[in-house]
């Protein structure tokens, strides 16, 4: 599975790069949404902000568009599924802290992880902003809020030292889109396994298959 995944994400990450900004939204809403694509979102951003430097803001704004897109059909299915769908996500005991910490700091909790870089996993705020019927203009407002910044430093590292990092990618392209497209492939694996697994139906209880235990 992950050789033919490798190559056919490979071709993909060819295509986005040459459709530039359109590219950023799509792959945005792809990270945000279906597969959370570790860091692939920071490095195409900053890739092509050093080879246009000029024209950095597009970049950050065409980034921030497909972050939000993404992050909103995330809150969307939150909303719907409730809050049993961050629990098959989750822990029950991690779900429950994650609530908690939401019903208090709803705005800072969306506006934080989405201006923090990766390992940190903004999937479960999302999901969790959606379940608790968190105010929809309020969640946009954060969620853009944080991107916005993110992709706006992002894109200015580029666009700053855009010398060192095209010679970089020019060197060592192959290498760099081959760590991506692994990545995407092991994302698109683990991102399908969970599907699967929440379409399960879960077990009945003990006291259900034995009548005689409850009584």
């Amino acid at each position: 599975m992950f050789p033919s995944s490798i190559v056919a994400t490979l071709f993909v990450w060819r295509w986005i790069l040459r459709l530039g900004g359109p590219g950023l939204i799509f792959l945005g809403v792809v990270d945000n949404s279906v597969v959370p694509l570790t860091g692939s979102m920071d490095v195409l951003t900053i890739w092509l902000a050093a080879g246009h430097r000029n024209v950095w803001p597009y970049y950050a704004l065409m980034a921030t568009i497909g972050a939000v897109i993404g992050g909103y059909i995330t809150y969307a299915l939150g909303r719907k599924g409730g809050k049993e769908a961050i629990e098959r996500k989750l822990r029950k005991e991690k779900a429950e802290k994650l609530f908690k910490r939401f019903d208090r700091w709803g705005f800072e909790s969306v506006a934080v992880g989405a201006l923090l870089p990766p390992p940190f996993p903004l999937v479960p705020v999302l999901l969790a902003a959606g379940a608790l019927q968190y105010s929809r203009k309020k969640f946009l407002a954060a969620l853009t809020l944080g991107r916005s910044v993110r992709y706006c430093l992002v894109a200015g590292i580029g666009s700053l030292y855009a010398g060192p990092i095209t010679s970089f990618f020019s060197r060592y392209y192959k290498p760099t889109a081959l760590v991506l497209a692994g990545i995407a492939a092991i994302g698109s694996f683990f991102a399908i396994r969970e599907y699967m697994h929440s379409r399960k139906p879960k077990s009945e209880a003990p006291d259900a298959l034995h009548p005689s235990k409850a009584a």
